[in-house]
């Protein structure tokens, strides 16, 4: 095996690794791409010298919204320390999972940092997570990081980052997603991702209601974990006031409310909202609990806020793609945050909200063979015009199966197919040529989302 490092041995490092583990995101949820249990993780921990204990950690799930989350806290805290992000999936290189992010905006590992982790420890037997996991943290202690947010991947109880302690557990939202694995009910999923409460450590949840509450409440109490609701706590920013100066030097208003946060944040969507009001409920405990090195009241943290999407590089939320035709694409994926997603669109569709007249709705979509189809379809907006199209790799439901299916579900879809999603993108521009004041919506799948960013990073060279 080479041991010196050049771009083609890396090229064969990365090859290796995606054909002897696979990921999940690549192979879906087997048992060579996931690894459920945290023994072979600990083991790996323990060669890795448990790195994780050099910075203080910050621990997100959840079913939707946990990498806005954690990115919105990273930038936050940045204002004023050095932090580390782990977050998933990639969307183009794999290192994007692991950040260092600063008030300066972010970094990720080299290619010649990765080579020397590889060559250096053993990963045999590793999932792709657990190898991933352990480079994160890994990269994380070498880079002096002073606090780590890290975002889960699959439940919580069982998944590969449960091996830290951290200083506040948070747990976005919770849907029915990957049933098979966490359970076919929104309390047994609840059950999983509570599963990252640890002993004495705070523990926020986004929202209270009937059917996970108590199951939130029974983990916590085994753990003896202090636990709050986000949606039944007004955070210091509402309660005290924090100066808005930094975006309205001579606004008559001295404080920023949460909704001039969000008009002004570069991280858009839909599900913002709420997860808004979980990082700034979840700055507070951590301003409770530890001197972070940040004022959390101060306008640089605000401004980091509303510059979250530059300062961390996360894409694929809401994400615009182009200015003429409108082109956002999200990764939104399962009937939970497609629900939200897919209002949106009717409310651009019928001109209702800040958005204007309405405009004709075009949207690029595909799908994973793996998901709840039967619960999207009903979700889908009428009257626009979608153009079907598999992203290329296994696990996509190709295009024409994907109509078919539709037709029955859906026989009142204007629907067509593309070979590919770069056509698909490109039949869209065509169509919008022709439509006056058009929207194109991408999504339905990180793949899908992948190859449209893809496609305009090739328009733009």
């Amino acid at each position: 095996m080479q041991t010196k490092f050049d771009e083609n041995a890396y090229s064969a490092l990365l090859e290796r690794i995606y054909s002897i583990t696979p990921s999940v995101q690549t192979a879906g949820f087997n048992q060579d791409s996931y690894k459920p249990g945290l023994a072979g993780m600990k083991a790996f921990g323990e060669r890795l010298g448990k790195p994780w204990e050099h910075y203080r950690c910050i621990h997100v799930a959840g079913t939707n919204g946990k990498g806005s989350v954690a990115s919105m806290i990273a930038a936050a805290l940045a204002a004023g320390t050095r932090v580390g992000l782990y977050t998933s999936p990639h969307l183009v290189d794999f290192r994007e999972r692991m950040k260092v992010v600063t008030a300066d905006g972010w970094t990720m590992p080299s290619k010649e940092e990765v080579w020397e982790f590889f060559q250096t420890f053993d990963t045999s037997g590793l999932s792709f997570f657990e190898m991933t996991t352990g480079l994160a943290f890994w990269w994380f202690a070498r880079q002096g990081v002073d606090w780590a947010v890290i975002e889960a991947g699959l439940g919580g109880r069982l998944d590969s980052t449960n091996i830290i302690t951290p200083e506040i557990s948070i747990i976005t939202s919770i849907g029915l997603d990957h049933c098979a694995l966490l359970g076919s009910t929104r309390a047994a999923i609840a059950g999983e991702k509570a599963g990252i409460f640890k002993p004495g450590v705070p523990a926020l949840v986004a929202s209270e209601d009937p059917e996970t509450a108590s199951v939130f409440r029974k983990a916590a109490a085994r753990v003896d974990a202090p636990l709050y609701f986000a949606d039944s706590i007004i955070p210091v920013i509402q309660a005290e006031g924090i100066s808005a100066a930094h975006r309205y030097p001579t606004s008559e208003l001295p404080i920023a409310t949460e909704a001039e946060i969000l008009s002004g944040m570069d991280l858009r969507g839909p599900c913002q909202e709420q997860n808004l009001h979980t990082v700034l409920v979840a700055l507070d405990i951590l301003a409770k609990t530890w001197k972070v090195g940040v004022d959390l009241k101060g306008p640089s943290t605000l401004e980091a806020i509303e510059r979250t999407a530059e300062l961390t590089g996360l894409r694929g939320r809401w994400e615009r793609l182009c200015d003429k035709p409108e082109v956002v694409c999200d990764i939104a994926h399962n009937p939970p945050a497609l629900e939200v997603n897919f209002a949106r669109l009717r409310e651009l569709q019928q001109g209702r909200g800040a958005d204007g007249p309405a405009r004709p709705l075009i949207i690029v979509y595909g799908i994973m063979a793996d998901k709840d189809l039967a619960g999207i379809a009903p979700l889908m907006p009428e009257g626009a015009r979608y153009i079907l199209a598999a992203p290329a790799i296994p696990r996509a439901l190709p295009a024409e199966d994907l109509k078919a299916q539709l037709s029955e579900l859906r026989p009142d879809l204007a629907m067509e197919t593309a070979p590919s999603v770069a056509s698909a993108v490109e039949r869209a521009l065509e169509i919008a040529e022709s439509s006056i004041n058009p929207f194109i919506y991408i999504g339905g799948s990180t793949f899908v989302v992948t190859e449209a960013i893809e496609y305009f990073n090739a328009r733009k060279k």
